[in-house]
């Protein structure tokens, strides 16, 4: 076998890990939410003990991009999309990491009642959900527009985590017994926000790897 044909197996390989991790952490997020909206401590319990796999799986793909670059000493834009890979799997683990916190805080609240229904949270949950597999896909397809679009989805998850702060201040002023609750979800509100940021991180990284500069999406 060829070095070049090794090296595109390689590649593959890495794509491959990226997309299952995607997948992970898009499931974490979406289970995470569904947890929150219904206290179900059991169903939050379940995505914190998940978590190790998911560092399992960033490890195996620093691993493989490591030994990449090791053994066919890529340059130009092979090395470019072994180091975006890299990048990739740490904002993921980010992500699932951020999934596992508000995974957390529906374990916290577990046995109380919700001070609103939830509308605006679940709503950024899914642009994020959404961000996510976009990014990944960006990465895959080398698709500088579906990479530029995480800006405006940014902006869509923003413009509601301003809206949910307002919310969620007013609440906590009008009665102090929901201020632990109310300061509980608008951390669920950053921690989505975060998210996002990670996903236009990605963005970033694809741009880089196609054009060989990197913006700044995530103004």
């Amino acid at each position: 076998m060829t070095a070049r044909r090794e090296f595109d197996i390689g590649l593959v390989q890495l794509q491959n890990m990226l997309v299952e991790m995607g997948d992970r952490v898009e499931k974490a997020l979406g289970d995470a939410m569904q947890a929150l909206e219904g206290l179900n401590g059991p169903l939050a319990q379940r995505i914190v003990k998940a978590d190790p796999e998911l560092n399992r799986l960033e490890e195996r793909i620093a691993d493989l991009g490591s030994k990449l670059i090791a053994t066919q000493q890529p340059v130009a834009k092979d090395l470019r999309r072994i180091l975006v890979a890299l990048k990739i799997s740490s904002d993921l683990e980010r992500m699932g990491d951020l999934s596992v916190d508000i995974a957390k805080v529906a374990i916290r609240l577990e046995g109380q009642s919700l001070i609103k229904p939830l509308v605006d949270l679940p709503r950024m949950a899914t642009l994020a959900q959404g961000m996510i597999g976009e990014s990944i896909r960006s990465y895959i397809d080398e698709n500088v527009d579906l990479a530029y679009k995480m800006a405006k989805d940014d902006d869509r998850i923003d413009a509601l985590y301003s809206q949910i702060l307002r919310e969620l201040f007013e609440m906590a002023g009008e009665n102090q017994k929901n201020v632990g609750q109310a300061m509980n979800l608008c951390f669920v509100g950053r921690y989505i926000e975060r998210i996002a940021d990670h996903a236009t991180n990605i963005g970033e990284n694809v741009v880089f790897l196609v054009v060989g500069t990197r913006p700044d999406l995530n103004q």
